[in-house]
């Protein structure tokens, strides 16, 4: 056992810091902060998540010593409080609660007033002289018990679990609404009948000793580490499943003890938008789970003034000390019992993309922290919520004009979704699947809904606040939401949704606004984001956008400190222009092939493949030289004196040619050939292996005069630019290259077109010649390529499909299964490979540039978008990273922290 495995809190005296959350993870870190900087926190010990780790090496067994650990530190507990735990005449109550080391919110379990039985609800009752309160606790404690340590599971079709129905008939049979109607003898009657269900659904009397509470408890809290919900939120956020959680045992306090009471939750500013004021919400004579939970809709945080206005005063003010003592937005929860202000919980907020960037952005403006830390303040991938669309707003004035505004509720989490309604969140994963777009509605939605969640375009909500779950885990997988819209009316076993009048079945369009709060009937057409307005130059203009001048400050603090650049990868003017709006340094990677399949070029090109000889190639090339020297001109003059990285045709010719039968017959009877010649030409052209076979650079081996066209294409393209006074600056990269000589092959062509082109257009063009290294033995022959070659772009997308042999069209059907099982610690096609792909790619670099020390090495597959790519393409010393346009300001801002991270 560690030496160290209990770290206690108390009484302004604490074991720990706010620098220890790998020991005693976020919320036991934050506790103990807060007891050392004097904020009124109740007393109580940390379980490091060493023993977590233990527990489940040793099979779910305790090491030796903990017990006397354990009951030393619920002694120092006693002594400050003067209660005794399981004491019948003042019984000590206590909270078990989770705190991974990274926020997981409502992913794992919590008990809250474990010690009551029989014995100890009497010395309740006896010191507060409050029955109601008492039983209310006890009540509570029987039903999260059986819930989280017992596992009471729900008996039906509405999913309702079976404590909770007990307690909806007692509603109904007293004719009250709320559980704070029902009085002490209604709820000393509900915790019978608990018992009772207990017994019968587990064949076992409820636990009465407080000490065999508490050790479940425990138990049941280190076991929801591993629980389904919880196993989901880490693969989504890439949390390690080997950290483990800690366990707080602390002394309750209470939020129900009447209406001098209250519980809450509160940011220090508001997590939906970023905006300085203090935001959140509480609920009077309630426990903290009621307003997470979304079971009864709680009140907004000004009007905590006028009830309690001494405990809203010290509220704000230890907000503000907390804000500056972390120098960070903090979500804080706090209890208040009779009049006395009690802080549980502080730790940094979870917040969506505009309130990230808006956040950081006044934080400097308000000097509590400098640009460079801004930058690392924000997920790059946060940045993608800036972008989201927006929707039409005549659409949505002609949504409202017909009459189809459902309701409104709270704008949780912005931007706009459209999507078909379903209930329960596997159909969301399964509708996902099948290609649809969906809308989760739920009453309320619940940790289990997490895969659902993330399936979902949107989330909707009939109740909770802006802090209840769905608004919460809403915010931080930046999707739009709508909370709390109490005119909902949802029925899980009859799948409907109805508001007054109208109802909407499972399947039926629904489409919601999160920055605004409505629902409406149906299908609304949407808009791009602000941001994109005005990058765009749309009618939006800078100045009338807040959201559009902290990006761009973001961006400029940036580019002031990252080494790396960021190109993009485009095939058409089009994308382009929004590269280039976006800030792109220039075109990575432009993919011919991709402009043959526009309008009428795939007939060009399919009488190219049919050709019988290279005269009637040349023939159909000379149809397509037009169209790409259109293209390459278009997208050159975008770009201006920025490097435009253009590689020559790459897929195999199949890939051009129809697939069935059927097709075959249609093709043939278009291009006026007989079908059988065109049904041969597809049979020889079939490959086992396509991806190793006849294509890249080995196609321009085999017909020269493709890559003579697409070169002649290129630079008759810039030399007309040229003439017209502009500075194109074309490179071609040569796909698929294994050995040095593969590469001058093709280079020798690229160069004798660019030279008989530009003689005859009379002008220079400045170009390189490069490859692409997609191959394995291409990282190794790195020194001899880089004597012919000027620039490496790496094909992460081919060089890991070659480096672990996996298909990334085919991998999908194993490898979610091998990152669960931590085979692989991620999807090599989304995150590179670093020990593997990125040996590769160290060594070619290393061999690149001792032949050629100014060699330009970039990144051009998929990776170049992706953050943690993006850093370690800065720690191997690469000069770009290329991306999808709309990846551009997420490649900027990773360049930017790896920058930052290496200087420290």
């Amino acid at each position: 056992m560690p030496r160290k495995s209990i770290f206690f809190f108390g009484n302004g005296r604490a074991d720990g810091n706010a620098a220890m959350r790998e020991v005693l993870g976020g919320k036991g870190a934050g506790l103990h902060e807060m007891t050392r900087i004097k904020i009124p926190v109740p007393p109580g010990f940390t379980i490091s998540t060493e023993i977590c780790r233990y527990y489940y090496a040793h099979h779910r067994r305790y090491p030796k010593g903990l017990d006397a650990q354990v009951a030393a530190a619920l002694k120092q507990m006693e002594n400050i409080l003067d209660r005794r735990f399981g004491d019948a005449e003042n019984p000590l109550l206590l909270s078990i609660r989770s705190g991974a080391r990274e926020s997981m919110p409502g992913m794992m379990d919590t008990v809250l007033n474990l010690g009551l039985n029989d014995r100890t609800v009497n010395g309740l009752i006896q010191r507060t002289n409050n029955p109601r309160f008492a039983y209310d606790s006890y009540r509570r404690f029987v039903q999260m018990y059986a819930d989280v340590v017992l596992g009471m599971k729900p008996r039906d079709k509405a999913e309702t679990n079976p404590l909770d129905a007990i307690l909806e008939r007692k509603k109904r049979a007293r004719s009250v609404r709320s559980d704070t109607d029902l009085d002490a003898a209604d709820l000393k009657k509900l915790v019978a009948e608990y018992k009772t269900e207990i017994r019968t659904a587990f064949g076992k009397e409820f636990p009465e000793d407080p000490f065999d509470q508490l050790w479940e408890a425990i138990g049941a809290v280190f076991g929801s580490w591993n629980n389904d919900r919880a196993i989901a939120y880490r693969e989504l956020y890439n949390i390690p499943h080997t950290w483990g959680t800690a366990v707080n045992v602390q002394a309750m306090v209470f939020g129900n003890l009447g209406d001098n009471c209250a519980t809450g939750v509160a940011f220090t500013r508001d997590p939906a938008n970023g905006e300085k004021r203090f935001y959140g919400e509480f609920l009077v004579n309630a426990q903290g789970e009621d307003v997470v939970a979304g079971i009864r809709t709680p009140r907004a945080i000004g009007e905590l003034a006028q009830v309690m206005p001494k405990a809203a005063t010290e509220l704000r003010k230890v907000g503000k000390m907390l804000e500056k003592h972390y120098r960070d937005m903090q979500d804080i929860e706090f209890t208040i019992e009779d009049g006395k202000l009690w802080m549980l919980q502080t730790r940094t907020g979870k917040r969506t993309g505009f309130a990230a960037v808006r956040i950081a952005v006044d934080m400097v403006e308000e000097r509590k922290i400098n640009s460079r830390e801004a930058l690392q303040r924000i997920e790059p991938d946060q940045l993608n919520q800036l972008l989201r669309p927006i929707f039409d707003q005549k659409g949505k004035d002609l949504a409202d004009k017909e009459g189809r505004l459902l309701g409104k509720g709270l704008a949780a989490g912005p931007g706009a979704a459209t999507g078909r309604v379903v209930f329960h969140a596997e159909d969301a994963v399964e509708w996902k699947k099948r290609g649809e777009r969906v809308v989760l509605c739920r009453i309320e939605t619940s940790p289990d809904d997490i895969r659902g969640m993330d399936a979902a375009q949107g989330i909707l909500t009939a109740r909770g606040g802006m802090t209840s779950h769905a608004a919460l885990v809403a915010r931080q997988m930046g999707k739009v939401c709508v909370a709390g819209c109490e005119a909902l009316h949802i029925d899980y076993v009859a799948r409907s949704l109805k508001v007054d009048q109208a109802e909407l079945k499972e399947g039926d369009w629904i489409s919601i606004d999160g920055s605004t709060g409505e629902v409406f009937k149906g299908e609304i057409h949407t808009l791009p984001s602000e941001v994109l307005q005005v990058l765009l130059g749309g009618s939006l203009k800078p100045k009338t956008s807040l959201i559009y001048q902290h990006f761009s400050k973001l961006m400029k603090w940036a580019d002031e400190v990252r080494t790396l650049g960021v190109r993009t990868n485009a095939d058409q003017p089009d994308q382009a222009a929004i590269a280039k709006a976006f800030g792109s340094e220039g075109i990575g990677l432009c993919r011919t092939e991709h402009m043959f399949f526009q309008g009428d070029r795939i007939q060009a090109v399919r009488e190219m493949i049919l050709a019988d000889d290279e005269a009637g190639r040349r023939r159909a090339l000379a149809k397509l030289l037009p169209m790409q020297k259109e293209d390459f001109k278009g997208i050159l003059d975008i770009m201006g004196t920025l490097p435009v990285t253009i590689r020559t045709l790459d897929p195999p010719l199949h890939e051009f040619l129809p697939k069935s039968d059927n097709e075959v017959v249609k093709l043939a009877h278009v291009m006026d050939v007989p079908v059988d010649v065109l049904r041969n030409k597809v049979n020889v052209l079939q490959e086992f292996n396509p991806m190793l076979g006849h294509r890249g650079c080995r196609l321009g081996i085999s017909y020269p005069e493709i890559t003579e066209m697409q070169a002649q294409a290129i630079f008759e393209a810039a030399c007309e630019l040229r003439r017209e006074g502009k500075h194109p600056f074309p490179e071609v990269m040569i796909p698929l290259v294994g050995s040095r000589q593969e590469f001058r092959e093709q280079k020798n062509i690229v160069d004798r077109i660019a030279r008989a082109t530009q003689k005859s257009y009379g002008v220079k063009i400045k170009y390189l010649v490069g490859t692409m290294i997609e191959l394995p033995r291409a990282c190794m022959v790195a020194d001899e390529i880089a004597e012919e070659a000027e620039f490496f772009s790496f094909g992460t997308n081919d060089l890991t499909q070659t480096c672990l042999g996996l298909s990334r069209d085919d991998a999908g059907k194993f490898l979610p299964s091998y990152v669960l099982q931590g085979l692989l610690p991620e999807d090599p096609f989304v995150n590179i490979d670093q020990d593997g792909v990125g040996a590769l790619m160290r060594i070619a670099v290393a061999k690149g540039r001792k032949t050629r020390k100014d060699l330009e090495i970039g990144i051009c597959g998929e990776h170049g978008g992706d953050p943690k790519s993006v850093g370690f393409c800065h720690d191997i010393g690469l000069d770009y990273v290329s991306c999808s346009p709309y990846r551009v300001a997420i490649a900027k801002l990773a360049a930017a922290q790896a920058a930052l991270r290496k200087k420290h």
